[in-house]
């Protein structure tokens, strides 16, 4: 009997992450791992930033995956995420990163949204954060694959703990008895929206065919 040739592997598939937030670059880039793909930021591209301008959160994650496709030539993972106030009608929202002005960094952000949550009592400070996720095979695609998470909470009247981005130090969450700043980053990564979205968004990934 000939013994018939081993089976060279194929090349691993690609996907940029059409982000240039350096922490939520380092959480996609743990949590995308278990799929053995060739991860890539948009950052290696240099590009500029798409126009944030979708009226919700997956509105904005499809324009960011289908800029950065069509400028890496690569399929693109777009991600939009948010804190979602109950009592500021859902602020800062799709607004989040920009909440303290365009240019607004982390500090100012949290720094505005203390200010307007002053003399709301702890009853009224229930939140969530809210994460849509869009992927597409190329800046034309017609069947993107969507996922989207739920993080529940409440608002802090002081920050707490250095880890994690964004509004962590001040999003309490009751069932960990910690805010999302304390949490190890394993444990915050398996249960935040963030968590939560790309977890499903891995299901689907898993069958997608660029054949």
């Amino acid at each position: 009997m000939v013994d018939q040739p081993a089976l060279k592997p194929g090349p691993k598939p690609e996907l940029v992450i059409a982000s240039g937030n350096s922490g939520k670059l380092r959480e996609l880039q743990a949590m995308l791992q278990p799929l053995g793909w060739q991860i890539h930021s948009q950052n290696d591209w240099q590009i500029e930033k798409a126009e944030e301008n979708g009226l919700s959160f997956i509105e904005n994650a499809l324009i960011k995956a289908r800029h950065a496709a069509a400028l890496c030539g690569l399929p693109a993972l777009g991600d939009d995420s948010g804190l979602v106030v109950d009592a500021l009608a859902g602020a800062p929202g799709i607004r989040s990163a920009r909440y303290a002005g365009e240019a607004a960094n982390d500090a100012a952000n949290n720094s505005k949204l203390l200010e307007a949550m002053q003399g709301i009592p702890a009853e009224l400070r229930s939140a969530h954060f809210y994460c849509a996720m869009a992927f597409v095979r190329d800046a034309h695609d017609p069947a993107p694959l969507i996922a989207i998470g739920q993080w529940q909470g409440s608002i802090l009247a002081a920050p707490r703990g250095s880890g994690g981005f964004g509004y962590d130090p001040l999003f309490w969450l009751e069932e960990q008895q910690c805010a999302s700043a304390e949490l190890p980053p394993e444990e915050k990564n398996r249960i935040s929206h963030r968590g939560q979205a790309l977890a499903f968004m891995v299901r689907q990934l898993r069958n997608v065919s660029f054949s």
